[in-house]
């Protein structure tokens, strides 16, 4: 299920997390199907399998989208949206959808995969539309730091949690 906040203008994924892998070009169905096939053909004890396959929520503001690893809630990557190049569901893979982001401190490009049985589109969909709406918004408001952005998208992610846990801790004491 997908959370929407209109108060902090964010909505979040549940999806599977299958890879992280660099690229050549920033854009094309082509980068997508090629870091597909990587990923299902990669060596199975490479450094990033720890991170591969696992269940994170990406969550999308108009300036960033975060991939938090779903148990820990730790931060595995954070994208700003100026960044984003690419992003498409895979036609030979409905439930696969990625999107490709150049890396703030290098001149080079990744590709984010995730498989998703009910979101992909929608997701895509959500990635776009926040892309073209953070455009509008940087335009008028500039950028904000990167490590400051992920710090408050993580800080809330734990208040959520907090509340929700006290809220069952009231619950089992009624």
């Amino acid at each position: 299920m997908n959370n929407i906040s209109e108060d902090d203008n964010e909505i979040s994924f549940p999806v599977k997390f299958l890879g992280r892998i660099e690229t050549v070009r920033p854009d094309g169905l082509q980068i997508l199907e090629e870091a597909a096939e990587h990923l299902k053909t990669a060596d199975k004890d490479s450094k990033e399998r720890a991170t591969r396959k696992s269940k994170v929520h990406i969550f999308l503001s108009q300036t960033v989208i975060d991939i938090l690893e779903n148990k820990t809630k730790f931060l595995l990557y954070s994208c700003p949206l100026s960044t984003v190049s690419f992003c498409a569901v895979l036609p030979s893979s409905p439930k696969i959808c990625g999107f490709v982001a150049r890396h703030p401190a290098a001149d080079m490009y990744h590709c984010y995969l995730f498989h998703s049985s009910k979101f992909a589109d929608v997701l895509v969909s959500v990635i776009g539309d926040t892309f073209r709406v953070s455009k509008k918004e940087e335009r008028v408001r500039g950028g904000r730091d990167l490590i400051v952005e992920a710090l408050r998208h993580k800080n809330k992610m734990l208040q959520k949690e907090n509340a929700e846990l006290k809220r069952r801790l009231a619950g089992q004491r009624d």
